[in-house]
């Protein structure tokens, strides 16, 4: 998925996130520490605190209790009613922006995200073939503007 001519970061921050981005597009699975310190060959500890870091510059999201990933946008490393298949794998996202950067992310040629509608439970449907979006049925309702995610992620 990463271009190999790409310069990459050789920071801890910048091995972390790449193999947490690279393994969730891959995989569909978020990686948590215990991975992540074992590909890498960190400690736990140096994986927890980088996490840390990177939840602070808003690379990713942690839980609010046990410091696991909850998401590396687009991707959550957790169950949710956002579900995407694509390229041979389920993902999760928070939130049907996300679920179309899953696809977008992945590179999906075809793609189906399904959601319950906010207002009435209803599965909604979005279907890619080719690369584009060729059936969709309901509406994307944002409650929050953009530029106020971050102050609650998790409600955005």
């Amino acid at each position: 998925m990463i271009d190999p001519s790409i310069r990459l970061d050789e920071s801890i921050e910048g091995r972390v996130r790449q193999f947490v981005f690279e393994r969730a597009a891959r995989t569909g699975v978020v990686p948590q520490t215990p991975a992540i310190a074992e590909a890498l060959g960190l400690s736990g500890e140096d994986v927890s605190a980088t996490l840390k870091r990177l939840a602070a510059a808003k690379v990713l999201i942690l839980a609010p209790n046990d410091g696991d990933i909850w998401a590396a946008n687009p991707f959550c490393a957790v169950p949710s009613g956002i579900r995407v298949i694509a390229e041979g794998n389920r993902y999760w996202a928070i939130c049907a922006w996300d679920a179309m950067g899953v696809v977008a992310a992945v590179q999906a040629e075809t793609a189906v995200i399904t959601a319950p509608c906010g207002d009435c439970g209803e599965i909604l449907n979005l279907q890619f073939e080719n690369h584009e979006l060729k059936h969709a049925n309901g509406i994307v309702h944002f409650a929050v503007p953009a530029r106020e995610w971050w102050k609650n992620i998790g409600f955005a």
